[in-house]
């Protein structure tokens, strides 16, 4: 009423007019709170806020029937942890608009056709069993459900096509039957059976004699690179499609009966069994494109059982689908809600039927799970990290199960994958800096009498590497007791070769002091230069002019020199490269300047390995170095004692991803290009005959566009050629590197097997695992030069792995 006084004071009813317009914005903007909301803490009932909420939209269809089934398609395939809720509302909108349930369940078909053509394989696992779940809301037909299940389980017999497409339609109809099993068993049982022995012949798991007439066999080569331990004891590490089958199997015995599912629409039988049903349109799975992206393989993690909760609800078993199902709705809620950890954590916490699970193991093993996926987790690592943080704060006891869990990973680190192990140290020490690095060293006290390269004293000293980054060096030396010293890393300090009293009777001893005057006294680069000339090269013959480019000691003088003057700070050393950095591309012309540049800096900086990835970053960047040189230097004689280190692989990994962006960034400005020349020449053709002037200056331009065309051509092929080289140098190194330990160790009858192979066969595994996408590029030249069939199996074998996780 206020409303309305306050537009008629206002000439020509102005304000009138604006409310008018912002309206049906905010009612939009309501109704898509109320249905995002809906399952939310309330004070009434689940089942009275849906009835509520089913009333207010069935009375908003006639104006805004475009914007309900756009949000309640949206919800089904980004909220996929609340799935039974919104089933249940589109259930009682069909029961009240037989209309409008036939348009949502075509809109999300339309949907779903989108979301495989663009690759969104997750996304569109949650659409089809929003759709099998409709069935137990009477919205959705039974036989035409199991009419799509039958055509996703035809894509088995495609032939040509990849075994990681014909899991995924396998896997996505498993994934329905927790939820549909049970009302499409009761009215299609034979196509039923029917359709789960055609998977079972599919999966070759007891039918191999029969499958093996009617499927190709299914290839299981992957699964070795993909476990995140090699024992099988405690827990076997299985491959997920064998994993669901047994659950689903499981089901199956126990009729279909499961007690986790919420079935909000169980309240409301008596008014969906009478609403009339919808059959599906027909839907055909989408041809295979050479392009389709599907998701890699996995294997599900496994930490806990029932014997580590041993107080409280019983945990269910590893085949028991109830397992599956709390599983996949956790995942879910950290799916939605991983941007923000509060809302994450708070979430987890509140799951519907808690107190019937030992819901604090399943969500360590679920958020430890997804941490430790290969080839790489669905979040960023850090991630993991604070929501686990936030968990801690959330509950009192501060979760013992993480401590519980810490412990089990440190026992099992013998057999535990040495990419885990790496974000294993990462979680633990970022986790450690946020409780005053409080822990119990004591009970590992058992890593002080192994060998130093063995698992458990490497990771102990790795996490306290990594804990100095996060603190500083005394505070590690008094939280770790004194016995632990060993372990302890070195005091970060600058390592000056011509800065004490042995350094002077050094060759280049006398040119440090005076580079060391002139950088303070502000001197020129060409002065500098000029200096630097008349350094000796203990490479070259007074009477030889060739080797002019580099001068091992011309390098040695002046980085030392520079980076002991800019010792103080990352910044400081950072500014320095900059300022000379003419100079270290005039020294750096030869590779043996890179790899020698590279050299000095490991020399002075030993005993801090943050700064010597942030400096070899900074070069990379700069161009003073280039990733070829990295490599090749990371895997030198040089840096053997050092080659099991985790700041190796992590500058080794970044200098690999930057050589990627570089590719990316250029492909991408050639695309640009192309698409502009498009545009103009299909402006060209519309424009029909304008005047000449503006014919020529459009010519002109597209003359320009096509040369930046060709010469961005020649950058990207340059840059994949650079790319390719860059993996070509890394491979051959491994295989040189792995061949010499297994010819060693057939010669002298020594066991293969030891701390140094595990980890270096590892991280061969770990590099084909991280950068799939781009290696996939270069398979046919690695085959062909590097992985051939005479190479040695247990190399092959890694290599064989990783082309079986495309298949």
């Amino acid at each position: 009423m206020s409303r309305r006084r306050h537009s008629d004071e206002n000439d020509g009813g102005q304000a009138h007019k604006r409310r008018r317009t912002s309206e049906p914005i905010e009612i939009e903007d309501r109704l898509e709170s109320l249905i995002c909301r809906v399952g939310e803490k309330s004070t009434s009932s689940l089942e009275s806020n849906l009835e509520g909420l089913a009333g207010v939209l069935e009375a908003d269809l006639p104006n805004y029937k475009n914007k309900i089934l756009r949000i309640l398609c949206a919800v089904a395939r980004l909220l996929p942890e609340k799935l039974t809720v919104y089933t249940t509302l589109v259930g009682l909108l069909n029961a009240r608009n037989y209309n409008f349930g036939g348009e949502f369940v075509e809109a999300m078909i339309r949907q779903l056709k989108e979301t495989l053509k663009n690759n969104l394989y997750n996304e569109a696992v949650y659409l089809v069993r929003f759709l099998s779940d409709l069935v137990n809301c009477h919205v959705i037909a039974a036989p035409s459900m199991v009419v799509m299940f039958e055509n996703f389980v035809s894509v088995t017999q495609e032939e040509d096509v990849p075994q990681v497409r014909s899991d995924w339609f396998v896997y996505v109809v498993l994934s329905c039957l927790p939820w549909v099993g049970k009302e499409l068993y009761e009215k299609k049982d034979v196509e039923m059976d029917r359709l789960l022995s055609q998977i079972e012949g599919y999966l070759n798991l007891t039918l191999p004699h029969l499958a093996l007439h009617i499927f190709r066999r299914r290839v299981k080569t992957h699964v070795p690179m993909l476990q995140v331990w090699t024992a099988e004891k405690p827990h076997p590490q299985e491959e997920y499609l064998d994993c669901l089958w047994a659950q689903i199997q499981k089901l199956k015995k126990d009729r279909w009966q499961e007690r986790h599912i919420l079935r909000p629409y169980i309240a409301f039988d008596s008014v969906l069994c009478e609403a009339l049903q919808h059959n599906l349109p027909p839907f055909t799975p989408p041809g295979h494109m050479p392009d389709a992206q599907y998701p890699i393989p996995r294997v599900i993690f496994r930490m806990f059982d029932y014997t580590d909760a041993p107080e409280g609800p019983v945990m269910p078993g590893s085949h028991s689908v109830e397992r599956f199902v709390i599983e996949e709705n956790l995942h879910c809620i950290i799916k939605t809600h991983w941007k923000e950890r509060k809302t994450c954590a708070a979430q987890l916490l509140s799951y519907p039927g808690k107190n019937k699970i030992p819901l604090n193991y399943h969500i360590v093993e679920v958020i430890f799970g997804e941490l430790f996926q290969l080839p790489l987790p669905p979040h960023i690592d850090v991630m993991y990290t604070t929501l686990l943080i936030e968990l801690c704060k959330l509950q009192p006891g501060s979760l013992p199960q993480l401590a519980q869990a810490t412990e089990m990973l440190y026992m099992r680190l013998d057999t535990m994958n040495t990419t885990c192990i790496d974000r294993f140290i990462n979680w633990f020490s970022h986790h450690l800096s946020n409780f005053q690095f409080r822990w119990s060293w004591d009970d590992w006290a058992d890593c002080l009498t192994l060998d130093l390269e063995k698992p458990k004293p490497k990771f102990v000293k790795e996490v306290l590497e990594k804990s100095m980054r996060l603190s500083y060096h005394q505070r590690i030396v008094d939280i770790v007791p004194p016995t632990f010293s060993a372990l302890i890393p070195a005091e970060p300090i600058f390592s000056f070769k011509y800065g004490d009293e042995s350094g002077t009777s050094l060759p280049g001893y006398p040119v440090s002091i005076t580079v060391s005057n002139a950088i303070k006294n502000r001197a020129s680069n060409e002065e500098i230069l000029a200096i630097l000339k008349e350094v000796p090269n203990p490479n070259q013959e007074d009477d030889d002019d060739e080797g002019e480019s580099f001068n091992p000691l011309k390098i040695d003088v002046f980085l030392q020199t520079l980076l002991h003057l800019a010792a103080k700070s990352f910044s400081h050393s950072f500014s320095a490269l900059g300022k000379f950095h003419e100079i270290l591309k005039n020294l750096t012309e030869s590779d043996d300047g890179k790899l020698h540049i590279l050299k000095v800096i490991y020399e002075v900086w030993r005993n801090h390995p943050q700064m010597i990835a942030v400096l070899v970053d900074k070069m990379i960047r700069t161009q003073i170095v280039d990733c070829a040189a990295v490599a090749n230097w990371l895997f030198s004689q040089d840096m053997a004692h050092e080659f099991t280190r985790l700041f190796i692989w992590e500058i080794l990994h970044s200098t690999i991803r930057k050589m990627n962006k570089h590719v990316q960034k250029i492909q991408k400005e050639l695309e640009e290009a192309k698409d502009k020349l498009e545009k103009q020449q299909h402006k060209k053709r519309d424009s029909g005959d304008d005047e000449d002037m503006e014919k020529n200056s459009e010519e002109d331009e597209e003359g320009q566009l096509e040369e930046q065309i060709e010469k961005l051509q020649e950058k990207v092929e340059s840059a994949q050629s650079e790319q390719k080289n860059l993996f070509l140098v890394i491979f051959q190194r491994f295989i040189m590197l792995l061949t010499e330990h297994l010819v060693r160790c057939e010669t002298g009858s020594v066991d293969i097997s030891t701390p140094w192979y595990k980890n270096c066969i590892e991280r061969l595994q770990q590099v084909f695992l991280m950068h799939h996408g781009t290696i996939q590029q270069y398979m046919g030249t690695l085959e062909n030069l590097l992985f051939t069939a005479e190479l040695d199996h247990h190399i092959l074998a890694v290599y064989q792995q990783f082309c079986a996780l495309q298949l």
